[in-house]
């Protein structure tokens, strides 16, 4: 295994975390969204044997518990920075036993994850992006801006810098540049102008008291319309202190590029500048670089991926009315394409090359939960591989 990165038994590692997850289970705190239409849009690539899965946002393990129950011969990589949505979606799938392996770890460094885990490639990647119910729903965690509750907003709380460090430490011209940018608050200025204000008379420790400032500092109008004035200065606030869309842009090319051909990637996002950066990513994999007037694509500008669900899909009338956090969210996907695509040239693969470059260990601590494909496990390994395809025929490839 690679440096830093440590095996536990199956289930959930109490060690692994900040605090002990609240005793309800997961099932009855978390309603999958769009549960169905994220299922059939993964299935084609999960029916054969030795099918690997990969859920690199787990959360409480809703959408991986689906695709277990529905693919009795797959095998599941459950990925997620927040150790105590881990240890939940632990006890919610240990019925599935060395099927499933779980990972602490952020989804960009999915790359470094199937590597230590043996795995070259997948069949299909799936991410639920933004704040998870747990976030949201555990008070302490500091992500709503309906209760008081510290400052924290860290999806990982072992780690990081805090809500709290953003606001008493940043300059004017930060803190207003990411409540622009990430909270899309056009009184951005005015904002971080009462913030650095404030936080001069006394530091800033508590959810309540920016939620007043913000407040204070908006038209009575904005005030009135739109819900809780705050909830674009909590939305921005987490986005910085998780980095969060960055990690979007690195964690959906890295997964498109550990697909087998023909699998597919499944983005759900829930806010618009996750979305367009969910959107941007899977056309530019599915664009050809031809120009748009030639007949015939030649081999060579064929694009890695074709897009499952043009314009994305959202929840219906139904969900929405039984879960109304559903509202805004949308379902995109890509598939990687077949190597049939990609023959005429010599008979090879060639466009499929790994678009990754060097790898890269940006020091993250990963720990894996003990189950199927240990690194010393010959599940799905290279050669198990190419004896089922008949070769290596640029399945290894990214």
């Amino acid at each position: 295994m690679a440096s830093g990165t440590s095996a536990a038994p199956a289930g959930p590692d109490p060690a692994a975390g900040a605090g002990t997850p609240a005793e309800r289970p997961a099932q009855e705190r978390h309603v999958p969204i769009l549960l169905e239409r994220c299922t059939e849009v993964l299935a084609p690539s999960l029916a054969h044997e030795g099918a690997v899965s990969v859920d690199a946002t787990l959360g409480m393990g809703g959408h991986a518990e689906a695709l277990l129950d529905r693919f009795p011969r797959l095998r599941l990589v459950g990925v997620d920075r927040d150790p105590q949505a881990l240890a939940l979606a632990g006890t919610r799938l240990a019925r599935f036993g060395e099927r499933v392996t779980l990972v602490h770890a952020v989804s960009d460094d999915l790359p470094d994850v199937l590597d230590d885990l043996g795995l070259d490639v997948v069949d299909a990647v799936f991410f639920d992006l933004g704040v998870s119910s747990l976030q949201l729903d555990e008070v302490d965690r500091g992500f709503s801006y309906a209760r008081d509750a510290p400052l924290d907003m860290r999806m990982d709380q072992t780690r990081g810098i805090t809500a709290a460090d953003v606001l008493n430490t940043y300059s004017h011209g930060d803190l207003a540049r990411i409540l622009k940018n990430y909270g899309e608050e056009r009184f951005a200025g005015r904002i971080a102008s009462a913030i650095v204000r404030e936080r001069e008379r006394e530091e800033f420790r508590s959810s309540a008291r920016l939620v007043e400032l913000v407040r204070a500092n908006v038209p009575a109008a904005t005030r009135r319309t739109g819900g809780n004035p705050a909830k674009r200065t909590f939305q921005a606030l987490r986005i910085e202190v998780n980095d969060e869309l960055a990690v979007v842009q690195r964690s959906l090319r890295s997964a498109f590029s550990r697909l087998a051909p023909s699998g597919r990637l499944a983005v759900l996002t829930f806010h618009s500048l996750e979305d367009r950066i969910a959107k941007t990513v899977l056309r530019e994999l599915s664009t050809s670089s031809a120009p748009p007037d030639l007949p015939v694509v030649p081999v060579d500008a064929l694009p890695p991926g074709e897009l499952l669900l043009r314009g994305g899909v959202t929840a219906d009338d139904v969900e929405l009315a039984e879960n109304p956090r559903a509202a805004s969210a949308r379902l995109r996907a890509v598939l990687r394409r077949p190597l049939d695509d990609f023959e005429g040239r010599n008979g090879s693969p060639g466009s499929l090359r790994d678009p990754r470059g060097p790898s890269r260990d940006r020091g993250r601590r990963r720990t894996v939960t003990d189950g199927p494909g240990r690194p010393d496990d010959p599940h799905r390994t290279r050669n198990d591989r190419d004896r089922r395809t008949g070769g290596t025929d640029g399945r290894t490839q990214g």
